[in-house]
């Protein structure tokens, strides 16, 4: 029913916002890592939203990237996880650190989220595993890129992973050491290695 509302942030409450749109205003249920880049009351604010219908009420929930929404809808389509439980995950780890603990196993990095248990993120990790992709995680630092250094970029770190991988370390700790790396068209599989090496000692 609504892809986004574009308005004024009006409130701030404990786990939601209230932003105003040609007069109306819309309380919408968010994550702690969207109140972490909230902009000031009063200004603008642009809110992807996904409606949640129920028997008893209707509840707007959003995010300010796409990519947050993209992965909350992943997480709702799991069995025993509903929109209050999507969002606490969220609001512990951000969509990398999802992504990273999914594929590389960690089911106790999921369970730390409020209401979510070992078992639940085990079965999460069951049924994302092959919805939550590498290139994902790195995506943004790619989307300013033009298309063949983005390619490029992402198949060096995908390399890069697997030979850290090889190296004795797991697919979370690789993923983990690679993340803000900043890779251009020049940057090849040795030098990423050597800079998520070093990484490695602040995991």
């Amino acid at each position: 029913m609504y892809s986004y509302i574009r308005g004024i942030l009006a409130e701030i409450e404990e786990d939601a916002v209230v932003v105003e749109a040609n007069g109306v205003g819309y309380h919408i249920f968010t994550t702690g890592q969207t109140f972490s880049h909230l902009p000031s009351l009063g200004k603008e604010i642009k809110v992807y939203t996904y409606l949640n219908i129920r028997e008893d009420a209707m509840q707007l929930f959003g995010f300010l990237g796409k990519d947050e929404l993209r992965v909350f809808k992943l997480l709702l389509g799991v069995s025993g996880i509903g929109p209050k439980g999507a969002l606490a995950i969220l609001s512990v780890m951000t969509t990398d650190d999802l992504r990273f603990a999914v594929l590389g196993d960690d089911a106790k990095a999921i369970a730390k989220a409020p209401g979510v248990g070992v078992k639940t993120a085990q079965r999460l990790i069951l049924e994302l595993k092959d919805k939550l992709h590498l290139e994902d995680a790195f995506e943004q630092t790619y989307q300013q890129a033009e298309e063949p250094a983005r390619e490029k970029a992402k198949g060096a770190k995908n390399e890069a992973v697997q030979a850290l991988v090889a190296l004795g370390y797991s697919s979370s700790e690789a993923l983990k050491a690679l993340n803000g790396i900043e890779i251009t068209e020049e940057t090849d599989v040795e030098d990423i290695l050597k800079t998520a090496l070093k990484n490695m000692a602040f995991i």
